[in-house]
């Protein structure tokens, strides 16, 4: 979550006539994350999150993602539940962008992770992984694999001193991954953005997962790698094997990993690494200067990268 797009009163008042939700109490930006803008609503009749989507969501792809949400509701997982206005939409315009408002969810992510916060992550996953086996929309990873050249050729004609060290390793790993890439994983919906600032915890126990706006059809072990990425190492990028093997047996408590997708792992680790990596090092070239946000350092995903180019994660199973 970020601030992009900063609002007035004047503004959230004339969109909340749309809702009968209640009258504006009063509304913060959240300055973490760092893909669209969104604030925290407060009216008479409860908590809201006002989502205004940027540059990287699509029009197209908002109806996937309000349904998404619907979905996982319905079955009682905890998420946002979309907002309906007075004529039944769930999607408005607000700064001439597309905007939603969801249900709020209590609790915060936790700054000092444990063994216990990484068993329940694995097993959140695992669930949204089940659940959604009866959701008959479909979306395409738009940050899949094809994609990541491109991203990492945009940066490259605007690399900076600051990050000049990371282009051959990168380029090195992406030929690699260009050819080794798994094909026929077991495939479904993936959240695709499971880490800690979108994890919400009350008392240590798991209490909601948000932003779903990456949200798609890949391979489901793909997405258990990102999460491994964002969980399990510790704030010196040094991993943690007990965090891995507690997040591992939560989402074995659901579904079980198959044999093809143990086989694959390393490399699902090293392609969710340069993923983080490349988006990262975007952000940070083409950091947007009047943005209430900080880009993230994508040094953590390169060590992160080089450790999984060393480490064959057959032996962890």
């Amino acid at each position: 979550m970020a601030v992009y797009s900063p609002i007035n009163e004047s503004e959230l008042m004339s969109l909340l006539k749309q809702y009968d939700i209640g009258t504006l109490v009063k509304f913060e930006g959240i300055l973490e994350g760092i893909e669209n803008t969104n604030y925290k609503v407060t009216t008479s009749q409860n908590n809201y999150i006002l989502t205004i989507f940027e540059k990287r969501v699509e029009s197209k792809d908002i109806p996937f993602f309000i349904n998404l949400k619907k979905h996982l509701s319905s079955k009682k997982f905890l998420c946002p539940k979309p907002v309906s206005d007075i004529q039944g939409k769930n999607i408005n315009t607000l700064k001439d962008k597309s905007c939603v408002l969801v249900s709020f969810l209590d609790g915060k992510k936790v700054t000092d992770v444990t063994e216990k916060h990484c068993q329940q992550v694995g097993k959140v996953l695992a669930s949204l992984h089940l659940q959604t086996k009866d959701f008959d929309e479909k979306r395409l990873n738009g940050m899949s694999y094809i994609h990541w050249e491109n991203i990492f050729l945009k940066c490259k004609n605007h690399i900076n001193q600051n990050f000049i060290h990371m282009l051959p390793i990168i380029e090195e790993e992406l030929s690699y991954l260009k050819n080794y890439w798994p094909s026929g994983l077991p495939n479904g919906i993936i959240h695709a953005d499971v880490f800690q600032d979108n994890v919400f915890f009350q008392k240590n126990i798991f209490s909601g997962l948000i932003d779903f706006y990456f949200s798609c059809n890949d391979f489901l072990a793909y997405d258990i790698a990102l999460t491994v990425n964002a969980w399990c190492f510790n704030n010196q990028n040094i991993f943690n094997k007990n965090r891995y093997q507690a997040l591992i047996k939560g989402y074995e408590s659901q579904r079980k990993l198959t044999t093809e997708e143990k086989k694959n792992f390393s490399i699902l680790l090293r392609g969710a690494s340069i993923r983080i990596l490349i988006t990262r090092l975007h952000d940070q070239i083409f950091h947007q200067d009047d943005a209430f946000v900080t880009p993230k350092d994508p040094n953590e995903y390169l060590a992160i990268l080089k450790f999984h180019q060393k480490t064959n994660f057959r032996e962890f199973f």
